[in-house]
């Protein structure tokens, strides 16, 4: 009872609600345009977001809490040369792989055009302020004050040397390698694509790798040094012009920012594009063969309604000093599909409005008729987006993209009801006067049309309709074409009994193949993911696949607490622990120093640390490790090892991401239980570590709101079993959706999460209104109210999902990655939703609850002698109708 008692007091609010727009029709068509211009204003204040770890990086993960311990011991920007990895790197630098087309990129010609190309690189000049900065002035600078360069072009040089003196050219050994100072150099991610022959080393590699660190000083050498990598970068493409026989593929610090960034401008063409698709096919959805029934503007309106929408959240957007990113491209598509359901079913809503009633009567009997279930939806949009919003979302770039969603649509929801309601009180005026809807012309009587010219009468075609009846409104919008086809043919076609079994196979095909493909659902913190595919990222990122997936990035092994490196037990552990890898790592050096020495390595404190710093680190292949550790003097006078680092390298396969994260959990869980107190740290572990619970997160929180939501406003809905069947639709739309993005080959990332978060609303969306007109039919059978709800809901809804496949089509075109992740996902959102309200809930709702008994019973009591007289009194501008019926 408290439900039907609240359920008709929104429909009443909304109906006074609808009153009260009509009768101020200019005001509510012009306050959003207004608004809209003045917010739009603000664009002065663009800025755009260049921090892409900020943006793309879990907020809180223990990577980033480590990073900051080891950044205090060992300044990572002074060790990133030794910290090696591959898109992640700090600071600036410039680096590029060479691929030799034909033979050995350590053959003579080669190494000499290498050689070449690195003489070039130092010499780069940048001039600023009067002086020409080049490498030397902008480099990373080792302790000898000389920068630092790559461990392969030493190599190169040696060779290079060893060839013009006619000596034998020193034995090359990969991974790690002995250099002319004795000293050991690992050169796994310098040296790619290697054949090794045994004994005899390296005997030929397909790339090579070089990069140049900069450690600008000072804001004015900040500057410099991103002038330097364009320089870098336009040098290269000089260089490869004249070298055809070498592959060039840069990439520096900015190259990332910058890529993920042109998103947004190869979009703009497509974008317009899918605007105009999208609003010739509206335009033609809402078009019929009777000229002042026919409604193209309202679907043009439609558009712009969600335009000004769009340009006032921008607005605000831009006032509260909002950073763009090109997550943002999906705005607009999330916006659009909620804008085309909630003006498609007002338009149908009036379409079953009654044509003798006048035009504000008409338009608060449709905004009582569909303001509830879209305000609803609205308000799940809102939940939805407003969980994922929070801060409980640990990754920026969904936080901010759902943020702005949410209000995008909130003012979405407030000019549909005031700009799109106005509009269609002057859509109203026309068709009530006869006006053509065109040119608005009245449009002449039927015996006055017949003396007109066939083109006057083919341009002014209408059905006057003089009797007011109830059918008649619907027989003369039975011209349109969708209805028509709903109504004669596709509602018995989906309802007939034999097609119903293959419709109900046909979805069991569906969830075994979304299964499968849910079983294979990986996460994607791969960065070239998200930015432009024609851009020299997505070139470097997949030489670096090719020719250097064959080790890990380096991975730094601290050990920050003091220890007993001279018991035995404790070199045991450490030995174990880094057995598996390729290392560099001077405690291993130390203790084959002692054993060429004949020394024992079980010393004591004093004489394992004495010998360490007076004997190992004082000879010249052996000096470099000095960086590595950390001494501290104890109160006696003795020094000690407080902290020290050694670097790991891992096998891996073409799965890298994959065994990396492996490989951290792994490593951490030992960390745990080991007596020696160690981290293990890379760059690229802060977008690895807790990447997928982050970005899993807020799908998870959006979909338990959204259960909680339905679940918790049953008392609003006309039938509680409505929000069931709501909940079963949304957990399988998501499902499927889950499942078919990955054999799509899309991955779970930021933008298939955003996605999927709009998949629950979308959903909702389309199906609310069809499942709530079969709800409250009563007094028949199911498949006469599943088609009643089809002719009603059926229409609109396919309507919105042409619309909206019209503006993604064009997505298909962009060169980029993320634009191609949210064109797979929305699309598939498209389909599969489309697939349930129009195929699988119809056939479902035939015979599964709620059941439609007749309840003659309850009016046998007193009532069937009974007669009730309604006096209706219609005015509207044309005529006045007095009608009485009979119940």
């Amino acid at each position: 009872m408290l439900r039907h008692v609240l359920h008709d007091g929104l429909r009443t609010s909304f109906h006074k609600l609808g009153h009260f727009v009509a009768n101020h029709p200019v005001f509510f068509a012009s306050a959003p345009v207004l608004v809209s211009i003045l917010l739009g204003a603000s664009f002065s204040r663009y800025r755009i977001e260049e921090n892409v770890e900020y943006l793309l990086a879990p907020k809180h993960s223990l990577a980033k809490i480590e990073g900051n311990l080891v950044d205090s011991l060992f300044p990572v920007n002074r060790s990133k040369h030794t910290l090696y990895s591959d898109l992640q790197t700090p600071g600036r630098y410039g680096r590029v792989i060479l691929t030799s087309r034909r033979g050995s990129v350590l053959d003579p010609h080669h190494v000499s055009s290498v050689l070449k190309l690195h003489n070039t690189i130092t010499q780069i000049q940048v001039p600023m302020l009067g002086f020409n900065y080049t490498f030397a002035h902008l480099c990373l600078l080792d302790e000898s004050k000389n920068c630092i360069v790559d461990d392969i072009l030493r190599v190169l040089e040696e060779m290079r040397s060893a060839r013009a003196s006619n000596r034998s050219i020193p034995l090359l050994r990969y991974p790690i390698t002995r250099l002319k100072d004795g000293r050991e150099a690992y050169i796994g991610h310098q040296l790619g694509g290697v054949q090794t022959g045994g004994r005899d080393g390296v005997r030929s590699a397909q790339a090579l790798q070089l990069t140049y660190y900069l450690h600008p000083a000072s804001p004015l050498n900040e500057v410099v040094a991103a002038d330097w990598e364009l320089v870098f970068c336009r040098e290269l493409e000089d260089f490869g012009e004249a070298h055809p026989e070498l592959g060039l593929y840069p990439f520096t610090s900015s190259s990332l920012q910058r890529d993920f960034q042109r998103t947004s401008r190869v979009s703009e063409r497509p974008l317009l594009f899918s605007l105009a698709g999208c609003l010739s096919l509206a335009m033609l959805c809402c078009s019929m063969r009777d000229c002042v029934r026919t409604k193209p503007w309202l679907g043009l309106l439609a558009l712009v309604t969600v335009s000004l929408a769009t340009l006032t959240s921008a607005g605000i957007f831009n006032l509260t000093g909002g950073k763009y990113n090109s997550t943002y491209l999906g705005i607009p598509f999330v916006m659009l599909g909620h804008g085309l359901f909630g003006t498609f079913e007002m338009l149908s809503s009036w379409r079953r409005t009654r044509e003798d009633q006048h035009v504000k009567e008409r338009v608060a009997a449709v905004f009582s008729d569909c303001m509830l279930p879209f305000t609803a939806s609205t308000a799940l949009h809102v939940v939805t987006f407003g969980i994922g919003a929070s801060p409980f979302t640990n990754i920026e770039a969904v936080r901010l993209f759902c943020r702005n969603a949410c209000i995008s649509v909130l003012f979405n929801y407030l000019y549909i009801l005031t700009f799109y309601g106005s509009n269609l009180v002057f859509a109203g005026y026309l068709e009530n006067n006869y006006r053509h809807s065109l040119f608005c012309r009245r449009v002449p009587k039927p015996e006055l049309l017949q003396q007109k010219p066939a083109w006057y009468r083919f341009l002014m075609y209408t059905h006057y309709n003089e009797e007011a009846t109830e059918t008649g409104p619907l027989r003369a919008y039975e011209s349109h074409l969708l209805l028509a086809f709903m109504k004669r043919y596709y509602c018995d076609w989906i309802t007939n009994t034999y097609v119903k079994p293959f419709v109900v196979l046909f979805y069991l095909v569906y969830v075994s193949f979304a299964l499968m493909g849910y079983l294979q659902v990986s996460e994607g913190s791969d960065l070239s993911n998200v930015v432009a595919t024609e851009t020299s990222t997505i070139a470097y990122t997949r030489a670096q696949q090719r020719y250097f997936s064959s080790y890990s990035p380096v991975i730094g092994f601290y050990i920050y607490e003091s220890i007993e490196y001279w018991n035995i037990s404790v070199q045991e552990d450490l030995l174990q622990y880094t057995g598996g890898f390729e290392r560099i790592s001077w405690f291993e050096s130390y203790l084959n120093y002692l054993h060429g020495l004949n020394i024992t390595t079980s010393l004591s404190r004093s004489n394992f640390t004495e010998h360490l710093r007076s004997g190992f680190l004082r000879q010249a292949s052996y000096m470099h490790f000095s960086d590595d550790i950390i001494f501290a003097k104890r109160p006696d006078g003795e020094f000690d090892v407080v902290a020290s680092r050694m670097f790991l390298v891992a096998k891996t396969t073409e799965n890298k991401r994959e065994e990396m994260s492996i490989l951290l959990d792994t490593l951490r869980k030992l960390s745990l239980t080991s007596r020696v107190k160690f981290i293990i740290f890379n760059p690229s572990f802060v977008y690895m570590d807790r990447y997928a619970s982050s970005v899993g997160a807020p799908l998870k929180n959006s979909c338990i709101a959204a259960v909680f939501l339905l679940f918790f406003s049953t008392f609003l809905a006309a039938d509680p079993l409505v929000n069931a069947w709501l909940t079963v639709t949304v957990i399988s739309v998501e499902f499927g959706l889950v499942g078919f993005m990955t054999l799509w080959q899309v991955e779970l990332d930021c933008v298939s999460v955003l996605c999927l978060i709009y998949g629950v609303n979308y959903a909702v969306d389309s199906s609310a209104p069809l499942v709530s007109a079969f709800a409250l039919g009563r007094e028949s059978t199911r498949t006469h109210w599943v088609k009643l709800a089809l002719e009603r809901h059926g229409v609109p809804a396919l309507q919105s999902y042409l619309c909206y496949g019209a503006a993604l089509l064009p997505l298909a075109a962009v060169p980029s990655n993320l634009t191609r992740t949210l064109f797979r996902c929305l699309f598939l959102t498209a389909i599969i939703t489309a697939f349930h309200c129009l195929a699988i809930l119809p056939v479902l709702l035939t015979f599964l609850p709620p059941s439609k008994k007749k309840r003659r019973e309850r009016e046998e009591d007193g009532e069937e002698d009974r007669e009730e007289i309604e006096c209706v009194e219609m005015v509207d501008s044309t005529r006045v109708v007095d009608q009485i019926t009979t119940v």
